[in-house]
């Protein structure tokens, strides 16, 4: 799936990486828990979470992950979208809850990791 089709199924804006929206991702992820991303050691993972602080994007780079999705309406600081930017991270919000978001990737077809 890509970026471009995660946007437009859970109605997101995107923050950064614009011209990375054709971006294939092979899994998604939803945790609010970042020592659970840690472990992750698969690639081309979409991060759906709720934690808008530098946390995120510092454990998306350590993780090799280039794409977080901010849900319930969580929005990054300036500093965040900036360190994003530094890394290629792109970034997305919506509004709707993890669960929600969760669900209508997996539906249309983001398998889960695990």
């Amino acid at each position: 799936m890509t970026l471009e089709e995660v946007v437009k199924h859970v109605n997101g804006t995107v923050l950064t990486g614009e011209v990375s929206l054709t971006r294939e991702v092979e899994y998604g992820f939803s945790s609010d828990l970042m020592s659970d991303v840690l472990t992750l050691l698969d690639d081309n993972i979409l991060l759906i979470t709720g934690l808008s602080n530098n946390q995120a994007v510092r454990t998306a780079e350590m993780s090799d992950i280039h794409q977080i999705l901010f849900v319930r309406g969580k929005m990054p600081d300036k500093g965040m979208i900036q360190m994003a930017k530094e890394h290629g991270i792109t970034l997305i919000a919506t509004s709707y809850s993890m669960f929600r978001t969760s669900g209508i990737l997996y539906n249309a077809g983001l398998p889960y990791i695990y």
